[in-house]
């Protein structure tokens, strides 16, 4: 493993056991309503804590980009970090949440980690050398045909400007796949994809540090990332299509009538 990969493990697994203990105590945490369905509890911020002390520990020169924090230095190296993917489903005691740790050195993703503290699921990848979950090797689905295909994605739940568009796409897949599923947790829902468990996943409006470590998990596993118009701009726009490379493909076919400006990214 890389060390600095190991050292994003390492994080991730403290940051993993602090929320599976706070688990255990929901009723008793300080919860605060960022907007409109995004909160933020106490263990988001602790978790986060514990992410930036370890990756400082090690690599006191990288910057930080947090969910929580935002963003902390300046470096070739950045760190991009959220603590507790699915807050909302923690805070409802729904076992669908995630932390997510991302390298990106000059502009690119280099490392990526994804662990989810309910299953022990550690999903890892280095540019180059593949994704992982656990010690398996990750490879994306084989699947060709849309009819036979499950498909991930998020429904808009702060931002609903492109809520149209969005319903238009999900009621047409809707017609043409084996299933759509919405779990609440994006990071997860990308290392998924991954794992050949998705064979496409879409969604708009998302923030960088759901995506960073996802991505990578992906390409690391043969899979495709884009923004909805099929270009690299997900990372700024928040509008991503995912999935193997046969499917990514016909999902963006399908996504293309229902473009407005906004969501060409």
């Amino acid at each position: 493993m890389h060390p600095m990969l190991n050292i994003a493990v390492k994080a991730a697994r403290r940051a993993g056991n602090l929320i599976h203990r706070a688990a255990d105590n929901l009723d008793h945490l300080t919860v605060t309503k960022k907007s409109h369905a995004d909160y933020v509890s106490e263990v988001d911020r602790a978790a986060e804590r514990i992410i930036i002390e370890a990756l400082q520990q090690a690599y006191p020169k990288h910057a930080i980009l947090a969910e929580e924090s935002g963003a902390q230095g300046e470096s070739e190296y950045v760190w991009i970090i959220d603590p507790l993917d699915g807050t909302t489903n923690f805070l409802h005691g729904v076992p669908q949440y995630a932390v997510s740790i991302g390298l990106q050195h000059n502009g690119v993703m280099t490392q990526a980690v994804v662990y989810d503290p309910t299953s022990n699921d550690l999903f890892t990848a280095t540019r180059g050398s593949g994704a992982y979950l656990n010690d398996k090797r990750l490879r994306v689905s084989k699947r060709k045909e849309m009819a036979d295909s499950l498909i991930g994605t998020g429904f808009p739940y702060t931002r609903f400007e492109n809520m149209q568009a969005y319903m238009a796409i999900f009621g047409e897949l809707m017609q043409k796949t084996a299933g759509l599923r919405r779990p609440g947790a994006a990071s997860l829902d990308l290392a998924w994809v991954a794992a050949g468990r998705y064979d496409g996943f879409f969604e708009t409006g998302l923030k960088p540090w759901d995506i960073a470590a996802g991505a990578l998990l992906i390409t690391e596993a043969g899979g495709i990332v884009s923004d909805l118009a099929g270009n690299q701009n997900f990372m700024t726009s928040g509008h991503v299509c995912a999935g193997n490379p046969f499917i990514q493909e016909q999902l963006l076919q399908i996504i293309a009538p229902h473009l407005t400006a906004e969501l060409k990214g």
